[in-house]
């Protein structure tokens, strides 16, 4: 029996995934497979390369550098997340990403990303490390108006969180059957209707299938809320989330609120330890 790992996004609230994911890291648990979408996907990543603390590390350090996240990088480039800084130069140089053991690692890792110009999820399984994968996670966690739309392998992708915020059902197809699942929000949390539809429209006027997704997404994301407790009953699915709202937004600058919202996901983690270990070694079949 396959297990997997599902990662929802949130941007910055990624990192209480991050913390979960280090200490499960710390404790030798593996999975059979990954996904993740925008932030999930962009964090997720070390897991695969087993590289502990990698995503707070360099969030925290480079919080405040406008070439990495800023007003400046979105005005002069377009992009909120400076595609070259963040994408290249960072994994690169400044925080190299583990390609090697990324690649020798046999967990697979896929990713979730959305086709602009039908509004339907693109699901990717990346295989090499490189500028490949850091091209697609950067179509993943492009963020809507933020961001330009990222072109790779004949598509157009932005956020994936967009088409499939909480990829269960698409992990499931892929043989993973017994799956954790960790969220960025606590329970009982309902999404909104996204504000100033009419103003996203205009912004997306070139994109109209794409600004109806974003105009439908609480409904999708509310949706696949219900489908994961309805899975968590089944005994299929265990789910890993924080018990109150994080403190932080989904774009922060703030080196100690990140470092809180990593240590609320290890704190998560180090509570359900054993029933994590006890629901992946059970044999649901």
């Amino acid at each position: 029996m396959r297990k997997g790992l599902v990662l929802e996004g949130g941007a910055m609230r990624g990192l209480f995934s991050a913390g979960v994911m280090d200490v499960l890291m710390e404790e030798g648990v593996t999975f059979d497979g990954v996904v993740g979408v925008s932030a999930g996907a962009a964090f997720g990543c070390n897991f695969k390369s087993r590289q502990q603390g990698r995503a707070l590390r360099y969030n925290t350090k480079y919080a405040k550098d406008q070439r990495y996240y800023s007003l400046w990088s979105w005005l002069t480039t377009g992009n909120l997340f400076n595609a070259e800084f963040a994408y290249h130069t960072l994994p690169d140089v400044l925080d190299p990403f583990d390609n090697a053991a990324f690649e020798q690692n046999p967990t697979e890792f896929h990713l979730v990303a959305t086709n602009v110009l039908s509004g339907k999820a693109v699901y990717k399984k990346i295989e090499h490390g490189g500028d490949c994968l850091y091209e697609w996670l950067r179509a993943s966690a492009s963020m809507p108006i933020a961001s330009k739309v990222v072109s790779i392998e004949g598509f157009q992708l932005l956020d994936g969180g967009i088409a499939d915020s909480i990829p269960l059902r698409y992990f499931q197809e892929q043989g993973f059957e017994q799956n954790l699942v960790i969220l960025t929000q606590p329970i009982g949390y309902e999404k909104k209707p996204m504000r100033m539809m009419g103003l996203v429209r205009r912004l997306l006027g070139k994109y109209p299938v794409l600004a109806e997704a974003l105009a439908q997404r609480h409904e999708m994301y509310n949706e696949q809320l219900h489908y994961v407790a309805q899975e968590e009953k089944k005994g299929n699915t265990l789910v890993i989330c924080p018990n109150d709202t994080l403190p932080i937004g989904r774009i922060s600058h703030d080196a100690r609120k990140m470092q809180a919202t990593y240590e609320i996901g290890r704190e998560a983690a180090q509570e359900r330890l054993n029933d994590i270990k006890a629901f992946l070694s059970r044999d649901i079949g």
